[in-house]
């Protein structure tokens, strides 16, 4: 069972007695307000090697931030930027 400290960075995990950091959004901060459909790079790093499109939970980012992550991986797969389904993309 994880307990939380005083300070709300951290995480201590009482199984392995590790500190672990808070996710965070990179998007707010970074400052980042639009999400470029056409930098394939960027969006590699929001979809797994299957080509699917990581959760919340996994990456840090807000909601609003992750729908526009979301909206802009299926309009770069639509334009063929990304591909639907892949056995291989991050080799």
């Amino acid at each position: 069972m994880a307990k939380r400290t005083k300070s709300k960075n951290y995480i201590f995990n009482s199984r392995n007695a590790e500190f672990d950091k808070k996710k965070y959004c990179r998007f707010k901060k970074s400052g980042i307000k639009y999400i470029d459909y056409k930098d394939a790079d960027f969006l590699l790093k929001f979809i797994n090697d299957q080509g699917k499109i990581l959760p919340r939970r996994l990456t840090g980012n807000s909601l609003k931030f992750q729908r526009k992550v979301a909206i802009s991986v299926k309009r770069a797969r639509h334009l063929a930027i990304l591909p639907f389904v892949t056995d291989g993309l991050k080799d």
